[in-house]
């Protein structure tokens, strides 16, 4: 049978402060051409359901034809809770700095983690994504992310993008607060942890190997 892949997106257009942004189209389409090329189920929500927002940055320079063409499969978007009780193989969440907003505060999405990684399955996130794991909790009370390595998007690399002040707080700081053993590499370097069935990776440049990954462990 088909492996079914869930990816949800945020659906939050702007930070706190006004700052626009959304969902990073690469991040979004580099791991689904991999599921996609698998013959995998793949299943889009996001947060609120509807047209995902992209973050316009995400469209510039030479971006390949068939990264693009994936722009399609963000209209119209399931809501998350409507999809929440299907049981999933693995479970992905590409970044932007939308998640900061919608991610961390989403209890149906913390389900969904859970009872995807306690059912034997695959949970995956890409630079801002993981903020959507800092607030899971496992059914015996710990942080999901507790002694696992992991990664994400660094406090080092939102400093570069002097966006730091404009998140509710720092992602490699708030895993580190609930016990990951975070793994960063130099800013926008291609870096990816895998531990057991949980897999993150650090920046933009890293979603190509997290899709890779996560196929690896699908099989």
């Amino acid at each position: 049978m088909s492996k079914h892949v869930l990816i949800v997106t945020t659906s939050a257009d702007q930070l706190e402060n006004g700052h626009a942004t959304g969902l990073w189209l690469e991040e979004f389409a580099a791991p689904y051409l991999q599921f996609e090329k698998q013959g995998y189920k793949v299943t889009v929500a996001s947060i609120e359901g509807g047209d995902v927002p992209i973050d316009a940055n995400s469209l510039e320079g030479e971006l390949p034809q068939e990264v693009l063409d994936t722009q399609h499969l963000l209209k119209d978007t399931a809501r998350l809770d409507q999809v929440a009780d299907d049981t999933y193989d693995a479970v992905f969440l590409p970044g932007g700095h939308g998640t900061v907003v919608d991610f961390p505060n989403s209890e149906t999405l913390q389900r969904v983690i859970r009872d995807t990684y306690e059912g034997g399955n695959v949970v995956a996130a890409v630079c801002h994504g993981p903020i959507g794991l800092v607030n899971v909790k496992l059914s015996n009370g710990e942080p999901l992310v507790k002694d696992k390595r992991v990664t994400g998007f660094t406090d080092a690399e939102e400093r570069e993008m002097q966006l730091d002040s404009a998140v509710p707080f720092l992602l490699e700081s708030a895993m580190r607060e609930r016990g990951g053993k975070f793994d960063n590499a130099d800013n926008w370097a291609v870096n990816v942890a895998v531990d057991e069935r949980l897999v993150t990776g650090q920046n933009p440049q890293s979603s190509e190997q997290v899709g890779a990954e996560i196929v690896k462990l699908l099989g």
